[in-house]
């Protein structure tokens, strides 16, 4: 279907397919795997909607990690220029000022786009769902859209709850994942019943489980309960789901650029916030006393506030402290989005043995390898050679960039990500350069993992610009680093 609509940003042919097959659609997912751009699709099919006068709001419901994105960088760059438009974050903050900006946006009745972006975990709270739902009802010609929508896969959570509860008070509804299905078939009930009551023609959770699972009963002492050992009728949901999805994988998309580059941030705790203010502020004493003549020692400061940034610390002499952090949860949060095999970069040994632990747990013994300076040299040609085969359970690669970034071939990965990243550029363009070269027949996705407003950003930024850290951090500019 050809669908008259100027885009802001040039859509690839599967952006366009996917948006031509949606844009008027009720209700619609978005199976698109990480690095396709899903996000760009939907923005234009907000805009559509809105310059043919079917909508004049949309809420936009998406993970901590990425919902920042939404209003950063993926509206400011997809949304016509053309279309005015009041675009709010939600924040879990009470100040008088956002309290009246949250009140502005409920209230609205200009005719300008009105888009309220919210983090999922928001509506497991009442204050959060109520004014959700206070947006939803003041303007009732509506989109809402649930991005990463496995985060609502889980049917008894309050949070799916809460969101299920949406689609009786919006218009047009949407989710957007790359991989729907994370455990079980049965993950999609919750995720198509937002879209509609009617997606897959089953009024009740026990309804689909009885049509597309073999279920048995089971007892364990006095406790008995029903379950899963199968799956049947596949062939059946798949078509289901055909009517009212579009799935696209990276394989398929021959236009997609050679390197596709996301960011995923990770909020520090009010633990780490706390150690990285006092850390901060020793080592700008120390730069002031003239105790930081060196670039070792700049760096070393700069290295023990990214440390606290992925959730340790280590003092002098001491053993390691862990930090409550959310960074291995967004990691696994971000493995459950993927297809195929991945690399994870990780700077700190500590974190990847606490990777590799939580991968183990979570997808099995054999999926996850790491390879890092006490790994034996009789077993690291052996790992790459396991992960390069297609046959092979082992799915990740977690390495560090210093031991396994030079030299070796890992092109059986599209997606790399960064869990932190080494201030050395050269460390950065080859670590990069393992899954991109030749044998890579894919675009190959880099998704880095980022505390905003910490090191870890500054670090980021200036590998961006292809800026060495270690010729950069003496003298003035070692406070802009630091402060």
């Amino acid at each position: 279907m050809s669908v008259s609509y100027k885009f802001e940003t040039k859509p690839f042919k599967h952006q366009l397919k996917a948006f031509e097959d949606s844009c008027a659609a009720p209700y619609y997912a978005l199976f698109m795997e990480m690095g396709t751009g899903k996000s760009k699709v939907i923005i234009d099919n907000i805009a559509f909607l809105y310059e043919q006068k079917k909508i004049n709001a949309a809420l936009i419901v998406a993970p901590k990690g990425v919902y920042d994105n939404w209003v950063k960088l993926e509206i400011p760059t997809h949304i016509p220029q053309r279309i005015e438009k009041t675009v709010v974050r939600w924040g879990a903050s009470k100040t008088k000022k956002f309290e009246k900006e949250i009140l502005g946006l409920v209230r609205q009745k200009s005719d300008k786009l009105k888009i309220f972006v919210m983090n999922v975990e928001a509506f497991s709270t009442p204050r959060g769902a109520r004014v959700a739902y206070a947006f939803l009802t003041n303007h009732p010609e509506n989109m809402v859209v649930v991005d990463e929508s496995t985060t609502i896969k889980n049917r008894r959570a309050l949070r799916t709850k809460n969101i299920i509860q949406m689609n009786k008070i919006s218009k047009y509804r949407r989710i957007l994942t790359g991989s729907p299905v994370t455990k079980s078939p049965m993950d999609l009930f919750s995720q198509c019943n937002f879209l509609s009551l009617n997606a897959l023609n089953s009024k009740s959770y026990y309804a689909f489980q009885s049509r597309y699972a073999v279920v048995q009963r089971r007892t364990m002492g006095h406790r008995s309960f029903q379950e899963i050992t199968g799956y049947r009728r596949l062939d059946e949901l798949n078509e289901k789901l055909d009517k009212f999805s579009n799935r696209v994988l990276k394989e398929d998309c021959l236009d997609l650029p050679e390197k596709v580059y996301i960011r995923r941030e990770v909020e520090l705790t009010p633990d780490q916030k706390k150690v990285y203010a006092q850390m901060k502020k020793f080592a700008l004493t120390q730069l002031d006393n003239g105790e930081l003549a060196t670039t070792a020692s700049v760096l070393t400061q700069i290295m023990r506030l990214q440390q606290i940034c992925c959730g340790f610390i280590k003092p002098d002499d001491s053993e390691i402290q862990p930090l409550k952090s959310k960074r291995l949860e967004e990691l696994l949060e971000v493995t459950e989005e993927l297809q195929g095999k991945a690399i994870i970069w990780a700077s700190y040994t500590y974190d990847l043995q606490q990777i590799a632990s939580a991968l183990r747990h979570r997808f099995g013994p054999d999926s996850v390898a790491t390879y890092y300076g006490e790994t034996p040299q009789d077993d690291r040609q052996q790992i790459v050679e396991k992960f390069q085969d297609e046959k092979s359970e082992l799915r990740f690669f977690v390495g560090q960039p210093r031991t396994g970034g030079y030299g070796i071939t890992l092109t059986a990965a599209n997606t790399v990500i960064y869990y932190s990243n080494s201030y050395d550029l050269e460390v950065r363009l080859q670590s990069e350069d393992r899954a991109h070269r030749i044998g890579q027949n894919k675009s190959v996705t880099y998704i880095d993992l980022v505390s905003p407003k910490t090191i870890d950003e500054k670090i980021l930024n200036a590998l961006k610009d292809k800026i060495n850290l270690a010729g950069e951090v003496l003298g003035e500019k070692a406070r802009k680093w630091l402060i």
